[in-house]
């Protein structure tokens, strides 16, 4: 005899997976004892599924706890050890989006990413927060502050210059083993001042305009992206226009200081709003900015006309040269990548529901060999550079590194700047004696197919 369904009850329903936008603004959002509640409900419900438990170490954590408990339930679980399950958290959105069944419209109603954010938030709120990563995650005063003296900085942080390394890992606890981002004295916004004329001979001439958003580690730590972007899309005939109010906010979101990430999502959407109404698309040079614009800001902000308009308006680079592909063909002039291409699919960019774009659009060029790699980098931002976090990285991300030795392609890219330089590195590990491929961003690499860099 079958029980007759609850009203409501989602279970096998074929209903697309959705958000609810983030009450950040309300006083009970920070309630640790109400979210303490919440996660006991939904890490029972994860303990019972554990679909999850190869993502990342959350889960191996939050499993553990539960199985060494007294009662091996959760009830036997002291609430002081979710904050483990919080530090493996990259908030990378896999779970939600690819492993669990119990998403909204399901009754359930996980997001186990989005209560992680709320817990983070509500425990900053309480007790400040951490210093070291807060002033990392200053990304525009800190790229400004080093613009003058790059050459300096980079010799410093250089992970050959052990003593220096030593001493910031004392001081600060960055790990001195991680291979940092450099620093230029020319960004992408000052090799962009002048905005590329566009080929009157490509297929778009005259019926598309971009303008690029920077972000902040292209504008100041891989302006050859942004460089390349520009002259792609000028080969293709498209105007495009650099443009970089402020950094996303995704560094703030990820230590859940949700209203200077608002703050940012305001005013990033006010300055790109007069060119969206002058009919410029927005695209984005990363993935993880990418899906702030697109997803994470409407549902901070979801009363923003600006914001909602600026989502629809944005889209990322690669998935913007496979449209122009599409719709009106690619400028010739494309040759070869000798020795393969290795395209990371990094988490924020599955997380953007759009396709492995950069790999669909490096398999645009002739003869090239491309290798898709969709497992997770384990970088995250500061939990990548770390020291108390950086082995964790490193354990989430071997599984992607592996591939990418076992693919051996002469060329390693992927959405995530971030993520391509710590697999270029695990790859050294990886292939002892062996020299590591050419990192880039897959952008890069369809301009070095075109000749324009």
């Amino acid at each position: 005899m079958t029980d007759t369904p609850k009203p409501g009850a989602r279970e096998g329903s074929l209903d697309a997976p959705f958000r609810h936008p983030i009450a950040w603004r309300d006083e009970a959002y920070y309630d640790l004892v109400a979210i303490e509640t919440e996660m006991e409900r939904v890490f029972d419900i994860c303990h019972g599924c554990r679909r999850c438990f190869n993502l990342c170490d959350a889960f191996p954590r939050l499993f553990d706890i539960v199985d060494e408990s007294p009662t091996g339930e959760l009830d036997g679980v002291n609430k002081a050890d979710f904050a483990k399950v919080d530090e493996a958290c990259t908030l990378c959105d896999m779970c939600f989006l690819t492993k669990c069944p119990y998403v909204p419209p399901h009754e359930f109603d996980l997001d186990f990413p989005h209560l992680i954010l709320r817990y983070r938030a509500a425990r900053r709120r309480a007790q400040g927060g951490e210093f070291v990563r807060e002033e990392l995650g200053k990304t525009d005063r800190n790229g400004k502050l080093a613009k003058p003296f790059s050459a300096l900085i980079n010799w410093s942080t250089a992970r050959e210059n052990t003593p220096l390394r030593k001493m910031l890992e004392a001081i600060a606890g960055v790990d001195a083993e991680v291979e940092l981002p450099t620093y230029h004295s020319k960004t992408a916004t000052d090799r962009l001042k002048s905005p590329l004329e566009p080929d009157p001979a490509g297929p778009a001439f005259g019926q598309r305009k971009v303008v690029l958003y920077a972000t902040c580690f292209v504008d100041y730590n891989t302006p050859d992206t942004a460089v390349a972007a520009a002259r792609v899309l000028a080969k293709q005939g498209v105007e495009a226009k650099l443009v970089y109010p402020e950094c996303c906010g995704m560094p703030q979101l990820e230590a859940g200081d949700l209203k200077d990430v608002a703050g940012k999502a305001e005013r990033v959407a006010a300055a790109f709003a007069p060119w969206i109404e002058q009919g410029y698309d927005v695209l984005a040079l990363t993935a993880s900015c990418g899906l702030m614009m697109k997803f994470e800001w409407p549902l901070l902000l979801p009363e923003s006309q600006a914001v909602r308009k600026l989502s629809k308006a944005t889209r990322d680079v690669s998935e913007y040269v496979v449209e122009l592909s599409k719709t009106f063909g690619l400028a010739p002039g494309l040759t070869p990548v000798e020795g393969g291409v290795a395209v990371h699919h990094a988490c924020h960019a599955r997380a953007q529901n759009m396709g492995a774009k950069s790999a669909e659009m490096l398999r645009l060029i002739p003869e090239t060999k491309v290798d898709l790699v969709e497992r997770c980098s384990g970088h995250g931002g500061t939990f990548g550079v770390m020291k108390d976090t950086y082995p964790l990285a490193q354990k989430i991300g071997k599984p992607a590194a592996r591939q990418i030795a076992k693919a051996g392609d002469a060329e390693l890219c992927s959405d995530c700047p971030l993520a391509c330089k710590h697999m270029g590195q695990m790859l050294t590990v990886e292939q002892p004696g062996v020299a590591a491929p050419r990192q880039s961003h897959p952008i890069e690499v369809l301009a070095r197919a075109y000749g324009l860099m």
